[in-house]
């Protein structure tokens, strides 16, 4: 019998919050589900808590190559079996509702996707604020592409609409050839429901909280790169030319490119500096001022605000 629901999973050294991931995704109420692992090739022992669970309850991918976020998660959509998908990042969780909630929400409207709210944990395992006011999901209703570049615009957007985490009619996926972008390592959540908008989907918006979005340690500074931001400039220019948009989304998308121009010239400024390279530094500056307005407060401050933009979070 088909499954209403394929939790996809991806895991790179996670062992330490797998079961935490497949305990949520196993709690669903009222919807029936598969569970597909997808091990990364983690170097830790990811692979032996994912087998530790029966063949019939969490189906194990042992990738022979390290694929990144969008190939393992790719990897496991191309065995899903279930009406939709639903991605599940290895240390995050969803609560036993959402599916089902979602699922309702989006076949009412006729729609394709869905997306609810996050509800944001700290490390130390206490909640933070939610990711979106409720109010201001509710009135959205539906998201267009051109309102979801929109919410994608690096220093402009009000509400990063990288952060939330789509359901997917299977079916839609394989009928219009839709995968991650598995050069991005950063970023590819977006480009793929920006190129299922484009395709003609239909979005639609729980506003209750679904999925647990747990900060991840480590420096930001450190995993947010020069070549990530030119990578996701080049992944847009390649959807650019892919994808028919419409006046309002256009207009979007220009600013999105702006925007990680800005972000570009703000990371190569801070490289140099890092580097000790005034002259090319000073070259940087001169040649996008925007960058050095970017410099007026802490370096620190500025790489997680541009960080946060980016949705970075593969855990990696």
């Amino acid at each position: 019998m088909q499954p209403d629901v394929s939790f996809v999973i991806a895991a790179y050294n996670a062992e330490a919050t797998l079961d935490r991931a497949i305990a949520s995704a196993m709690a669903q109420r009222d919807v029936t589900i598969e569970i597909i692992v997808v091990d990364d090739r983690s170097s830790d022992r990811t692979l032996d808590v994912a087998r530790a669970y029966p063949e019939d309850i969490v189906r194990v991918v042992a990738l022979p190559a390290n694929r990144g976020p969008g190939g393992a998660r790719n990897a496991g959509l191309d065995l899903a079996r279930g009406r939709w998908v639903a991605v599940l990042d290895s240390d995050d969780a969803v609560l036993p509702g959402r599916l089902a909630a979602m699922i309702a929400r989006a076949e009412k409207a006729g729609a394709e996707i869905a997306v609810d709210n996050v509800q944001v944990v700290r490390e130390d395992g206490t909640p933070d604020d939610v990711m979106f006011p409720t109010g201001y999901l509710e009135a959205l209703g539906e998201i267009s592409l051109a309102g979801y570049i929109a919410g994608n615009v690096v220093f402009e957007s009000r509400f990063n609409l990288g952060y939330l985490k789509p359901i997917f009619q299977r079916r839609f996926l394989d009928e219009n050839q839709l995968r991650y972008d598995e050069d991005l390592r950063i970023g590819e959540d977006y480009i793929l429901l920006a190129s299922a908008l484009a395709k003609g989907g239909r979005c639609v918006v729980e506003p209750t909280v679904g999925y647990i979005y747990h900060i991840r340690t480590g420096s930001i500074s450190r995993v947010l790169e020069l070549h990530h931001v030119e990578a996701m400039a080049k992944a847009d220019t390649a959807f650019a030319a892919a994808h028919f948009m419409d006046e309002g989304a256009k207009a979007a998308f220009a600013r999105r490119g702006r925007s990680l121009r800005k972000a570009a010239s703000f990371l190569s400024l801070v490289q140099h500096i890092k580097a000790r390279a005034p002259l090319k530094a000073i070259r940087t500056a001169l040649s996008d001022p925007a960058a050095v307005r970017h410099m007026s407060m802490p370096i620190a401050v500025r790489l997680r605000r541009v960080a946060a933009q980016f949705a970075v979070g593969t855990g990696r």
